[in-house]
């Protein structure tokens, strides 16, 4: 009997350790978040003296990641057989990423649960980056200003006329805009987002730094 018993708690555990993880590839669309470089600077980036936010840089609009999405929640660290990518693949990403940690830690949370290979994912992100119009009007401040972060919502909207309010929303963090996060589907063609996205900041007084 107690054989019996220790051999069903084996089973059990080991089922447990297989199923974790969901499965690389499983997934309903991307979420391509944009994150505004001077914001993370200020509440993140100065204090860890990253070299994103060195003096000498003019970061604006950075890739944040493109994520994996189902159309409620989203899966992260999936198992995968790819190869993670080579620091020469990452220190690639940095252009547009700001830093080549960031582009590592996003492709082993959202690459990995993608289905593709590092090389494909880091393209397919580079694409999707490139595919949605920045709108310029944000790189011309040049003092910090207070705003509605429908107004950065509206200037997107404006910019890329494939998009639809659904498609996009704007997120805030400490009274600043952070993010602007797009849905696309895997051929990256806009979709409407799932409610686990579309929380749309709703502060009208929004804090909006210059690019230094």
């Amino acid at each position: 009997m107690r054989i019996r018993l220790v051999s069903l708690v084996f089973a059990l555990f080991a089922g447990a350790a297989m199923s974790e993880g969901e499965r690389s590839g499983d997934f309903d669309y991307y979420v391509l978040s944009l994150s505004w470089s001077p914001s993370w600077c200020a509440l993140e980036g100065d204090a860890r003296r990253s070299p994103q936010c060195d003096e000498s840089e003019d970061y604006g609009w950075v890739l944040h990641g493109l994520w994996p999405q189902y159309h409620r929640g989203w899966p992260s660290f999936c198992p995968t057989v790819e190869p993670h990518p080579t620091r020469r693949m990452s220190n690639e990403m940095a252009d547009i990423m700001g830093s080549s940690g960031l582009a590592w830690y996003q492709w082993k949370k959202h690459g990995s649960c993608s289905g593709l290979s590092a090389s494909a994912y880091y393209d397919l992100a580079r694409r999707a980056f490139d595919s949605v119009v920045r709108p310029p009007v944000f790189r011309k401040l040049d003092r910090p200003v207070t705003l509605p972060a429908a107004v950065v919502e509206q200037a997107f909207l404006k910019a890329n006329p494939g998009l639809e309010a659904n498609m996009l929303t704007i997120t805030c963090k400490d009274g600043r805009i952070q993010e602007a996060r797009l849905c696309l589907s895997k051929s990256l063609v806009p979709v409407p987002c799932g409610r686990d996205v579309s929380r749309d900041c709703s502060l009208k007084n929004a804090l909006l730094d210059p690019i230094r």
